[in-house]
This record gives structure tokens, sequence and C-alpha cells, in this order.
């Protein structure tokens, strides 16, 4: 009776876990705080999470699993210890400079062992390898020595010993391989531009509205530092999944959003913040999305800013990304820069902010018809009215002429027979 009750309490936990909607329990607010939420909330679009392609820090979302080949890992060991984090890149470097003092150290201690050095320590008739060697411990410090170049002057090697002057090569030149190895890998490491990226600032949201008479979507640049990006070019990217008229499903499909590429304005001077602004046309892809279908749409805008750092050289690129919730419609930048006394002040405390301006809920597709529908009866409905009175008369002429036609043939007829 116990497992058959057991059994029925479990099988009701069940349905009831099944029949029973998934609650979330939202955290307790206070009573003014809930009285003051907006009621027309979307649960749908707060419920629904879109995973970021790119997120907001720049850094890419994707994460590579199940790779065989790693073994390509090691051709290329210079990136890979350079992609290294820093924890593991000191680690790297200080094992192997430990490991390769240490197994040149036994060497040397396996030499002036099997010469019998260690049997004639303190023998002034007696030549050793190394002079003053007298263990593994001196032995290792000697390894060391020899690789950095230290050179104390308490051990040093004798002309009577071949196998340590070939030694003696070796690890010369293998430690100045591991040393001109490892330095790079620091120093490029170090001097990596992936820290300049982060003076690169994006604007927090992307707003639509018109820019001279046109639907733009627009987004916000600028540098934080006094020493200019050179040679600075934006690109921007639409992500959005997709399926082809063959029924082949695209997943995070790449789309280019011309942002000034035919113009040349997407070569940057960066001195201050500008606009950057994408013109939505017929080649755009937000042609037909009005601002009551962005919300349902699930797309992501990758923008990258790429140039060369000033003062290293070395090519720096800086990432960001918008999806649908923060992209703004019908809004624009606040003004950031203003003119003082002999220079340009910019004001950084503004350079997210954003106000609301008068901008049509259509889509530029059908901002574009009314435009041609009001334009048309100003061009063509003079012309289209008088050729309708043409085809009216025209039309008019051929049926009186069909029926003078008729009665004509009539009357003979009633004349033939009158005759006969």
């Amino acid at each position: 009776l116990f497992f058959m009750a057991a059994n029925v309490l479990e099988e009701d936990s069940m349905e009831q876990d099944i029949e029973s909607p998934v609650t979330i329990h939202q955290p307790k607010l206070p009573k003014q705080a809930r009285e003051d939420l907006p009621k027309n909330i979307n649960k749908e679009c707060a419920k629904r999470k879109i995973q970021r392609y790119v997120r907001k820090d720049g850094k890419c979302n994707v994460h590579h699993g199940n790779v065989r080949e790693t073994y390509r890992y090691l051709t290329d060991i210079f990136t890979t210890l350079v992609d290294l984090k820093w924890r593991f890149n000191l680690l790297i470097f200080v094992m192997v400079y430990t490991v390769t003092w240490l197994f040149f150290g036994m060497i040397w201690w396996l030499i002036a062992y099997m010469r019998g050095d260690m049997d004639h320590i303190g023998d002034s008739t007696w030549t050793p390898c190394v002079s003053n060697l007298n263990g593994f411990v001196s032995a290792f410090l000697f390894s060391i020595e020899t690789e950095t170049t230290i050179g104390y002057g308490y051990r040093v090697i004798t002309d009577k010993c071949p196998e340590g002057i070939i030694l003696l090569l070796v690890q010369s030149v293998l430690g100045s391989i591991v040393n001109a190895f490892m330095v790079g890998c620091m120093f490029v490491k170090i001097s990596q531009p992936k820290k300049r990226a982060e003076t690169l600032v994006f604007s927090t949201n992307a707003v639509i509205s018109m820019r001279d008479g046109k639907l733009c979507l627009m987004f916000r640049v600028g540098d934080l530092r006094n020493s200019h990006i050179v040679e600075a070019s934006i690109r921007a990217k639409l992500i959005k999944s997709k399926q082809t008229k063959e029924g082949e499903f695209i997943p995070l499909n790449q789309t280019d959003i011309n942002v000034g590429y035919y113009t040349g304005d997407d070569r940057l001077f960066l001195v201050s913040p500008l606009i950057i602004s994408h013109e939505i046309n017929q080649q755009s892809p937000f042609w037909e999305i009005s601002k009551a279908q962005l919300p349902k749409e699930e797309l992501e805008i990758v923008v990258i800013l790429e140039g060369m750092v000033e003062a290293t050289g070395m090519t720096c690129q800086a990432r960001s990304s918008y999806i649908t919730s923060e992209i703004l419609w019908g809004y624009r930048f606040t003004p950031v820069l203003t003119l003082e006394d002999g220079f340009y002040e910019v004001d950084y405390n503004s350079f997210h902010e954003t106000y609301e301006t008068n901008t049509p809920v259509y889509s530029a597709k059908e901002l574009a018809e009314m435009a041609s529908r009001a334009e048309l009866p100003l061009t063509w409905s003079v012309s289209s009215k008088l050729d309708q009175h043409a085809e009216l008369e025209t039309e008019e002429e051929e049926k009186n002429q069909e029926d003078q036609n008729e009665r004509n043939g009539d009357v003979a007829n009633l004349e033939n027979e009158s005759k006969v």
C-alpha cells in the first residue's frame, strides 16, 4: 500500500508538472514601484531573450567545440601562446626556463660524474671539466650562469673537456633561441592593441530618424585618447537567420550594411565623436521594416571600427553590436561638440544621450510609395484626362458611324423591295 500510494502521488505530481505553466518568480518591489510600472508591457518580448553574436564589449559570443584537429594549434605555437590568458602565459614562461636549466644542469652533472670529477674534489693535480662543481646543485647553478650569460667567475669550464665544450655551444645556441621565442612572445602579448580598443567607444543605442529627407539608421563612435587612430574605417553587418528560395536555412547570415562605402564616408577622421549614418533605401535590409515591425524582428547589427594605432603602428579593431531593443525609432543623438575660446570641447557625458524627434512610423518603402503617389497627380493628371476625353470622343464617333451605316442599309433595302 505504501508503494502504491507513493506511485499515485508521483503520477499526480508529474501530471501537475506537465499541466501547470512555468512560473518565474519576479523580485519583490515596493508598492510605489509596482504601481509606477507601465501596464502595456509586452510579456512575450520580455520572455524572449535574443542571443547576441557579438557582445557589447566586442567579444564574440562563439565557442568552438568538437575540434578534432588540435594539432593545428601546435603548428602555430607562437600565436597559441600569445592567445593564452596571462596566468597560463606566465606559467609557461617560468616553466620553459626552469626545465631548460634543469635539463642542462643534469647533463653537466652527468659529465662530471662520468669523468670522475666527483671523486677528485679538492685534488689540485686533477683537472675537472668544470671547476668548483661538486654536486647537482652547483651543476644547476652553472647551467643558469651559462644560459643567462651571468658569469660570476667561480665556476668555469676548462679546456681539457671536449664534451663540455660541445655542451656549452649547444646550450648557448638553444638558450638564445628560447630567449628570442619567449621574450618575443611576451613582447607581443604586452603590445597587443586590445587595450587600445577599450578607449574606442560606441553609443549604447542606435537610432532611426529622418536626415535630409531620407530615413536613416545611425549610431555614434568616439575616441577617448588624444593619440588618434590612423586610417580609421567603419563597417557594419546585419546578423539574421535566412531561408533561401530552395528551402535551405542559413543561421546567422551576414549581410553588409552600407555606411558610406561608395562615397568614402566609411573612412573616418576620428578626432571628435562622429555619427555614422546608413541610408535606408532599396538596397538596405531595413527597406520594408516599419516602427511596428521592428520589435518583432530577430536581428543584430554588428559594427566594426578598424585602424592603426598612431603610437605603435599596429592594427586595432573595436567591435560592438545592437539588437532590436537597442534601436530607437524616432530619436537623434544629443550634440556633444561645443566651440570654446580657441578650441573645440567634447562633452562625453552626453555621448550616449538621445532626444525624440518627429519621425514617420512607416517603413522606407511605404514612404517612397506615398511620395510617388503624391507626385503623380501633379505630373500626369492633366494629360491622362485629355487622353481619356480623346478616347471617349473616338468611341462616340465610331458608334455614330455604325448607326449611320445601319440606317443607310435599311433605306437601301426598302428601295429594293419597293422596286420588286
